[in-house]
């Protein structure tokens, strides 16, 4: 499990500063198993000689590798562009600044943080409904409960971001909030945390069905009376300014 691991000496190993570093995946999502790898995904601060001269900056990184027996997986974001999945109605990059999970923070990601609720949108729907299908036609390939639960998760995702403007990635609190969620779905968590990769033994691939194209039908509804805007307004000129300040070294330091 996550705390077990000394994942401040992760952000020590990178070339250039975090703005921020949090855990994502099935450790934010509330259906972690044994033996889950660990996603890390956060933004790093590329110095102005990496984005003027010839060569191609590292707008993003990845690196995968094992420490204390468990997989970890870092992915991060150079600024500028994390800003601009923010401005793209991503809600992807959203649940990683929003992550409770926090491995590394600083004032420019309080900063980002308090801006987030500024560029939901209606379309966000979008996301979570085309990830929610992506999630499925893998379930119905390989029967496993780590598909299906994704599939749930970002449905619900979905539902309460449309309601509430509330981002919520973790699905047994989603469950809690969100009256459409299934029952069962805490038997079905309960089970993933035996395997990261196990089969969704027991199911009734019916009802799943009816029950994945009743929420599709939910989130239609939520998005439709949603009293969310359809566009971005006032966040892009404070998100300039934020990129510029953070490019030039100010505010900079945790």
């Amino acid at each position: 499990m996550i705390e077990h691991l000394d994942l401040s000496s992760v952000v020590a190993e990178q070339p250039d500063p975090l703005l921020f570093a949090t855990v994502s995946g099935a450790h934010l999502y509330g259906f972690p198993s044994r033996d889950s790898d660990v996603d890390l995904r956060g933004v790093h601060l590329l110095p102005v000689d990496a984005l003027i001269g010839l060569r191609e900056a590292e707008e993003t990184r990845s690196r995968m590798w094992v420490r204390d027996g468990v997989e970890m997986d870092l992915v991060t974001h150079d600024l500028r562009k994390f800003v601009r999945l923010m401005l793209r109605r991503n809600g992807y990059v959203l649940e990683q600044l929003l992550s409770p999970l926090v491995v590394h923070t600083s004032g420019l990601h309080t900063e980002l943080a308090a801006l987030a609720p500024d560029v939901v949108t209606t379309h966000h729907a979008h996301h979570y409904r085309g990830f929610a299908c992506t999630q499925w036609r893998l379930f119905e390939k390989n029967d496993e409960l780590k598909a299906l639960l994704y599939t749930f998760r970002a449905l619900l995702t979905g539902i309460h971001l449309m309601r509430s403007g509330e981002v919520v990635a973790h699905l047994p609190t989603l469950c809690g909030t969100v009256a459409e969620a299934p029952a069962y779905l805490g038997e079905l968590i309960a089970a993933k945390a035996e395997a990261e990769h196990g089969p969704a033994t027991g199911t009734d691939p019916e009802r799943l069905r009816a029950d994945v194209e009743a929420l599709h039908r939910t989130l239609d509804a939520a998005q439709a009376a949603s009293a969310l805007p359809d566009a971005v307004t006032g966040a892009y000129d404070a998100l300039h300014d934020l990129v510029v300040r953070a490019r030039l070294g100010q505010h900079v330091q945790g």
